[in-house]
């Protein structure tokens, strides 16, 4: 054992703690991330403070360093799982205080396409974001998509795809979304290994998302800017 396994997390004040599990985060300790969520709530911390300050703020490392090409998909899903432990905790917490939430999302592959790890991943680092998400899971028709909007109201859709062949059923999705006069109600973002920026705009996404770490940023801003709009 070496002196830094030895750590004890309630004997570090606030702000070691919270620099604490960023480091548990980013390595994927899902205990003791738990542990420490509990422990700044018997602190008195706010649900939302906790959030924000130490599981967003711990996984915004892990999003920068992922999209760097320092971490890769395994231990990004072992940050995304841990920090899913401290949301388990927080969000009954979170709906009875009330607490402001960034947006919501409804994510799922497209029909035709059963790959969710891409998928998946964005999730996570959308939750981790502090994003509310609805994952529809795999191989969704469009009505899977209309439903889950008409249900949830979001504020975004995203779409993901990884083979070429599913690819241009995106585009059935935002064509019936027009068609019905829905389509600007929506931000669109879509992903998926085989997509690029052009498909993106020539189906008439918002945006092509690179990565789940690119999904985060992307999705923030639209809705910052949406919202802006709707205060203006």
């Amino acid at each position: 054992m070496s002196d830094e396994e030895d750590i004890v997390l309630s004997e570090l004040n606030d702000d070691e703690l919270v620099e604490q599990m960023f480091d548990d985060l980013y390595d994927g300790l899902k205990e003791e991330i738990e542990e420490g969520v509990n422990i700044l709530l018997e602190r008195g911390w706010t649900p939302y403070d906790i959030l924000t300050k130490a599981l967003v703020g711990g996984m915004t490392i892990v999003g920068h360093d992922f999209r760097d090409g320092i971490l890769f998909v395994p231990e990004v899903l072992l940050a995304a799982n841990a920090m899913k432990g401290g949301m388990t905790i927080l969000k009954p917490l979170l709906v009875e205080t009330g607490a402001p939430r960034v947006g919501k999302m409804v994510i799922g592959t497209v029909k035709g396409d059963i790959h969710d790890i891409g998928k998946n991943l964005v999730s996570m680092m959308m939750e981790g974001a502090g994003f509310e998400v609805v994952d529809l899971g795999i191989n969704n028709p469009v009505e899977n998509y209309l439903e889950a909007l008409e249900n949830e109201q979001p504020d975004i859709l995203g779409m993901s795809a990884l083979l070429t062949t599913t690819m241009p059923y995106m585009k059935v999705v935002i064509d019936t979304l027009i068609e019905q006069g829905l389509r600007e109600d929506y931000i669109v973002l879509v992903g998926g290994a085989p997509l690029n920026e052009e498909f993106g705009k020539a189906i008439g996404a918002d945006a092509y998302c690179r990565d789940a770490a690119v999904a985060v940023e992307t999705a923030k801003e639209f809705v910052s800017r949406k919202h802006n709009q709707l205060a203006g």
